[in-house]
C-alpha cells in the first residue's frame, strides 16, 4: 500500500490540480481508470445511498468499508476513501481498517455524528494526529465543514476554516477540505491564508476545472455529483423503455 499512497501524496503537489472522479463500485472504478483517471477517491454519499442508507453514517460500518474494498481491489490505482467522520472507531482501529483493504489515503469530516455539530478543533486535531501515528503513510485528507452549518461565508466562518484547516495540517493531515466554500473568493482566500493543499468540490454552476487551478487548489473532487448524474441518466433510459412498454 506504501507505494500507492506514496503516488496519491505525490499527485498533491504537481503544478495542477489532481482531479479526483468519486467512484461508487467496481465497475464506475474501472471505467474513470480506463479513461485515464491516475487516482480515484469513493463518495461516502454515493456509496451509502447505493446500499440502501442515508448519508452521515447510517449504513453499517462493515458495508461501508466492504464496498470500498472491492472497489480497491478492481483497480491499480490509488483510492482515497470518503470514511464520513470515522464511524465512531479509535484512531487506530480505524487506521487498520483503511490499510487491511489497501486504501491509499481517506477522507475524514469533522463533523460529529449523529448529533451533526462541528467537533472541537482541538479534539479533531488530537485524532487527526492519532491516526496519522496509527498509519504513517496514509495520506490524510481532512475535511473542514464550517460552511456546511447555514452560516454562509461570514468573516468568523471563513476565519475558523483557516483555523481548524492550519491544525489538521500540523496534526498531520496532508491535504484539507473546506467543503462547499461559497464563491471564489472565498475559495481563493482559503488557498492565500492556508499552508497546506487544499481540496475543492466541482460542482455543476460553480467554477470550471481550469478555474479552480487558476485559484490554486491541489485537489478536485465531486462529492456524490458523478452518482447522481449516472441515477438521472439511468433515470431516462428507465422513463423511455416504460413508455415502450406502456402497451403491454
Amino acid at each position: 500500500m506504501s507505494d500507492l499512497a506514496k503516488r496519491l501524496r505525490e499527485l498533491h503537489h504537481l503544478d495542477h490540480p489532481l482531479v479526483l472522479p468519486n467512484v461508487w463500485d467496481a465497475g464506475t472504478a474501472q471505467v474513470c481508470v480506463s479513461a485515464g483517471f491516475s487516482a480515484l477517491a469513493t463518495p461516502s454519499s454515493g456509496i451509502s445511498e447505493s446500499l440502501g442508507y442515508d448519508d452521515g453514517q447510517q449504513a453499517p460500518v462493515d458495508e461501508m468499508f466492504a464496498a470500498a474494498a472491492r472497489i480497491i481491489r478492481a483497480v491499480d490505482v490509488p483510492v482515497s476513501v470518503d470514511a464520513e467522520a470515522g464511524y465512531g472507531l479509535a484512531p487506530d482501529e480505524f487506521a487498520a481498517r483503511l490499510l487491511d483493504i489497501g486504501a491509499a489515503g481517506c477522507n475524514v469530516e469533522d463533523t460529529a455524528h449523529p448529533a451533526d455539530t462541528l467537533v472541537p478543533v482541538e479534539e479533531q486535531a488530537r485524532w487527526l494526529a492519532a491516526l496519522r501515528e496509527a498509519a504513517p503513510d496514509l495520506v490524510i485528507n481532512a475535511r473542514v465543514d464550517v460552511f456546511l452549518r447555514g452560516t454562509g461565508a461570514t468573516r468568523e466562518t471563513v476565519d475558523e476554516a483557516v483555523t481548524r484547516a492550519k491544525a489538521y495540517l500540523e496534526a498531520g493531515a496532508d491535504c484539507v477540505y473546506p467543503i462547499l466554500a461559497p464563491g471564489e473568493e472565498v475559495l481563493a482566500e482559503l488557498v492565500q491564508r492556508i499552508p497546506g493543499p487544499v481540496n475543492a468540490m466541482f460542482r455543476s454552476g460553480g467554477p470550471s476545472l481550469a478555474r479552480l487551478a487558476e485559484l490554486g487548489v491541489a485537489r478536485i473532487t465531486f462529492g456524490d455529483g458523478l452518482y447522481h448524474a449516472a441515477l438521472r441518466h439511468v433515470g431516462e433510459i428507465a422513463a423511455r423503455i416504460a413508455a415502450m412498454a406502456d402497451p403491454w
